[in-house]
């Protein structure tokens, strides 16, 4: 038997995709059974919804839920992260909801704001204030609604979010997710001056062994860490730092934050990836103070999830959302632009 599993920690995106080849002895048997006995926390609704999603592939083709397997029968199938088994308590926050209808929800979530409870951040995040919505927003009243994911952002990175309304969307949109069909561009500021206006960033990302909190690239041979990749084009040179576009065709945890270390251009202000100091420019206090300023007024990394286009799960209409840079990132970027024109001024 093969198996492949994406854990949800080591991925932005949240879904499971599995891969099993069946034995040779296996007598025929409904696909939505064998599944639930290969996988322990996958319930009978969640397969039956995943093969209705068209996210169960025998032979790379799609089968409902009572396709009787074969022996040698390769089996694909792509899992929704589970509903979390602890209750959200509802709270009264603001939120910047850009779209919303039965099915799908999208936020324009603010740098320093937790999207799910854990790791000592229980109230204050985004599914806190979305639980709060479903109760009592006019729209939604009378109905049994909870909000599911589908992606994640960081707390400290602002921009777009997707959220699935019922369990059959999360469950469709997390397969356009695994297809990579999702268009998700980001803008970042990152430290240098790249030598290409287009570039790929590849490798395989996994958490640091010395210290789990962060992701690092290593070397296909090492056998660790999953496919990425990220492209990108810059959009604007202020001479010590870039604001470059990036477009995702994965989404692991930290991939552009990660990766552009890895190139030698951290983010601008990221700390997790020694982005917060001083790593180009000159030696002139005048200078060292300018940076410090720019610290204060984007005190996190400069990363902003600008738009996102997907497919609607029950329509099928192409959606596609835009978000502005927040004032923060804006004030930064135009503090680094008039700076470089006064740089350029200076030498001629």
């Amino acid at each position: 038997m093969e198996e492949e599993v994406l854990l949800p920690e080591d991925a932005a995106e949240l879904y499971e995709h599995f891969r099993f080849v069946v034995d040779k002895g296996q007598e025929p048997l409904r696909i939505d059974k064998y599944l639930m006995a290969k996988i322990g926390h996958a319930s009978r609704n969640r397969v039956q919804n995943s093969a209705r999603a068209g996210n169960i592939l025998v032979n790379d083709k799609p089968v409902k839920p009572n396709h009787k397997i074969r022996p040698l029968d390769v089996i694909s199938i792509v899992l929704a992260y589970p509903p979390r088994d602890t209750e959200v308590q509802p709270e009264h926050l603001p939120l910047n909801i850009l779209y919303e209808d039965e099915e799908v929800l999208v936020v324009n979530k603010p740098a320093g704001m937790v999207v799910h409870p854990g790791h000592g951040n229980f109230t204050g995040t985004l599914l806190n204030g979305l639980v709060y919505h479903f109760q009592h927003a006019e729209q939604n009243k009378g109905k049994e609604l909870s909000p599911f994911l589908v992606h994640r952002i960081d707390k400290d990175t602002s921009g777009i979010l997707l959220v699935a309304k019922n369990e059959m969307a999360q469950t469709r949109l997390a397969k356009q997710f695994f297809n990579h069909t999702i268009d998700r561009k980001y803008v970042a500021l990152v430290w240098g001056d790249p030598s290409e206006d287009t570039g790929t960033i590849e490798g395989f990302i996994g958490r640091d062994e010395r210290d789990r909190l962060v992701m690092r690239i290593y070397e296909e041979e090492d056998e660790k860490g999953r496919h990425s990749v990220t492209h990108y084009r810059v959009l604007e040179r202020f001479g010590y730092v870039t604001l470059v576009e990036c477009k995702l065709e994965t989404g692991r945890t930290h991939q552009i934050r990660a990766h552009f270390r890895h190139i030698g251009h951290p983010l601008f202000n990221d700390e997790k990836y020694g982005g917060d100091k001083i790593l180009k420019g000159t030696t002139f206090t005048k200078y060292r103070q300018f940076v410090e300023n720019c610290f204060r007024i984007l005190p996190r990394q400069a990363l902003h999830a600008q738009s996102l286009g997907f497919v609607h799960p029950t329509t099928s209409a192409p959606m596609h959302f835009d978000s502005p840079l927040p004032p923060d990132f804006s004030e930064l970027v135009d503090k680094w632009r008039k700076y470089s024109i006064h740089q350029k001024t200076a030498r001629e």
